[in-house]
C-alpha cells in the first residue's frame, strides 16, 4: 500500500480515539539525525483560520531537541499490529537505542519533517506557536498534582496541518 495525499475535511477517523487510544508518533530530524516519540495526548481543530493539531512534550523528552530546531513535525497513526514499537518509542530514549532499528518502522523523508511508511496516516505540520505549561494557570490543582507530580509540565507546540497522507 502506498500513500495518497488527502485533505483534512476528507477525513473519517475520530480524532479523540486516533489519539488516546490508537496513539501517535511525534517525529521531527532531518534525514540524517531525527527522533521520535509515543503520544496519547494532542489534539487536532481549527485555530487561527487554518488546521491545526495540538502536541505536548515533556521537558526531558529527547524529541523535543528535534521538535525544537525544526519548523515542522509529524504525527503518525498506526493500525494495532504495530502496538508493540509504539510502546518501545514511547518508553525508551532515542539518546540510547536506534528507535528505527529496535521497532523496524521505516523512516520516510517529506521536504518538511520525517514521518514513517507503516503509519496509516500521517499529518506534517508546520510549527506557529509553543508555550510551556506553568503551575499557576492550573484551575483544577487535582490535574497537576495527578500529571506532574515530578513538576516537569509540557511544552505546548501548536502546528498547521500542511499535509494529510493517507493510506490506499
Amino acid at each position: 500500500m502506498s500513500f495518497h495525499e488527502t485533505t483534512v475535511e476528507a477525513l473519517t477517523v475520530n480524532p479523540f480515539t486516533l489519539i488516546n487510544k490508537g496513539w501517535m508518533l511525534i517525529t521531527a530530524g532531518t534525514e540524517q539525525k531525527h527522533n521520535t516519540m509515543t503520544a496519547s495526548w494532542g489534539s487536532v481543530g481549527e485555530l487561527w483560520g487554518k488546521y491545526v493539531s495540538t502536541i505536548y512534550i515533556r521537558p526531558q523528552r529527547y524529541t523535543l531537541e528535534f521538535v525544537e530546531k525544526q519548523d515542522f513535525y509529524s504525527l503518525c497513526f498506526f493500525d494495532e499490529e504495530y502496538r508493540d514499537a509504539l510502546k518501545l518509542c514511547g518508553s525508551k530514549s532515542g539518546r540510547n537505542c536506534d528507535k528505527d532499528a529496535e521497532t523496524g518502522l521505516t523512516p520516510a523523508f517529506d521536504q518538511a519533517a520525517p514521518y514513517y511508511q507503516e503509519a496509516k496516516l500521517v499529518f506534517i505540520c508546520r510549527k506557529l506557536y509553543k508555550q510551556d505549561m506553568q503551575e499557576s494557570c492550573f484551575l483544577d490543582r487535582r490535574i497537576l498534582d495527578q500529571n506532574y507530580p515530578g513538576h516537569d509540565l509540557h511544552r505546548v507546540f501548536i502546528g498547521e496541518i500542511v499535509k494529510v497522507l493517507e493510506k490506499d
